[in-house]
C-alpha cells in the first residue's frame, strides 16, 4: 500500500488541536534533514502501520527519530534541531551565546551580555553586533515550549529599550554616521501582530520560520551551526554539563575534544561523539545517507 492510498488517521497536535497526519509534512521535514528518498520511503513503510486516531505528533516524531537514528546518527541530529534548541535552557544565556555565534559566522562583531547606558537608564543587552557601519541591538527571546509565541508586547518593549539607547549613542560623536537598529531573534514564533508593528517600526525579528528566508533554521541548517543539544552520542546530563561550560556548538566539541575529557567522556566513545560533531559542522556533510 502506498502512502497516498494509506487512511491517514487524526493526530493531536501538542496545543491539544486534533487534525489529519499529513505524510508530505514529515517527508518534507526528513528531507531537510539530508534523508535519501530511498531512506524516506523505508521510514514511511515502517512508521505508517503504527499510527492510529489520537496519536500525540510527538510520538510520531519519536519513531520517526527512531528509525532514522539506526540508519544515521548525524541524520537524526539535523531532524531534531528544533528540540535541540529548546534544550538550550531553561537559562536564557546558551541561547544568546547560540545567537550570538550565529551572527559571528555571518561577518558580525559580537558582545554578548552587555550593559550599555541609555539616555534615561542603563539596559541589559542579550548581543550586541556591529558590521561595517552598523550597529544592532539584539533581543534574545527563548522558550523551551514550541506552541510558545511571542506577542505585539515582545517588540513594543524592545523598541522602547532600543530607543533609549539610541537616543544616547546620537549623542556620541562615533555614532552619529553610524546606522542602528534593534533586532529580536527567538527560536518559536511571533503573532501577526508583532510582525505588522515590528514591519511598520523598522524592527528586524527573527524566529524559527521567519522571515521565509533567512530565518532562524535556515541560518543554522546553512552553515553547519548545530548546537551540542541536538546530538545523539551525549546523554542529557552530559549536555547539561557542558551548557554549564558555557559551550554550545557542536564545532566546539569537533574542535576541542578536551572539553568532553573534562566531563569524563573518552576512549571509543569520545571518538564517537567528536565523529558526530565533525558531520555535522561541515559544509561537505554527506546528504542522503542510505
Amino acid at each position: 500500500m502506498t502512502v497516498k492510498e494509506f487512511p491517514h488517521p487524526f493526530i493531536t497536535k501538542s496545543t491539544g488541536d486534533v487534525e489529519p497526519f499529513s505524510p508530505e509534512k514529515l517527508q518534507r521535514s526528513l528531507k531537510r534533514a539530508g534523508a535519501s528518498e530511498q531512506l524516506i520511503g523505508r521510514i514511511m513503510d515502517q512508521l505508517l502501520p503504527q499510527l492510529y486516531d489520537g496519536m500525540p505528533t510527538k510520538k510520531i516524531y519519536q519513531l520517526a527519530f527512531k528509525i532514522l537514528r539506526g540508519s544515521s546518527r548525524p541524520l537524526a541530529a539535523r531532524y531534531r534541531l528544533k528540540s535541540g534548541i529548546m534544550e538550550l535552557g531553561p537559562s536564557g544565556y546558551p541561547f544568546e551565546k547560540f545567537v550570538g555565534e550565529v551572527l559571528r559566522n555571518q561577518g558580525f562583531t559580537v558582545e554578548v551580555g552587555v550593559t550599555i547606558k541609555g539616555r534615561c537608564v542603563n539596559h541589559e543587552v542579550d548581543v550586541l553586533a556591529g558590521r561595517g557601519n552598523d550597529i544592532f541591538m539584539v533581543e534574545c527571546k527563548f522558550h523551551n515550549h514550541p506552541e510558545a509565541t511571542n506577542n505585539v508586547k515582545i517588540p513594543l518593549y524592545i523598541q522602547a529599550r532600543f530607543e533609549d539607547i539610541k537616543t544616547a549613542w546620537k549623542e556620541l560623536p562615533e555614532h552619529k554616521e553610524k546606522l542602528h537598529q534593534g533586532w529580536v531573534v527567538t527560536n518559536t514564533r511571533f503573532t501577526s501582530d508583532a510582525i505588522q508593528y515590528a514591519e511598520c517600526i523598522g524592527l528586524k525579528l527573527i524566529g524559527w520560520n521567519y522571515p521565509r528566508k533567512g530565518n532562524l533554521q535556515d541560518l543554522i541548517e546553512s552553515e553547519g551551526l548545530y548546537p551540542l543539544t541536538v546530538l545523539t552520542t551525549l546523554t542529557k546530563s552530559e549536555k547539561q554539563q557542558l551548557l554549564d561550560r558555557r559551550i554550545v556548538l557542536c564545532h566546539e566539541l569537533a574542535q576541542h575534544p578536551a572539553y568532553l575529557e573534562q566531563i569524563g567522556i573518552k576512549g571509543n566513545r569520545l571518538q564517537q561523539v567528536k565523529s558526530e560533531a565533525e558531520q555535522l559542522s561541515q559544509h561537505l556533510f554527506a546528504y542522503g545517507i542510505d
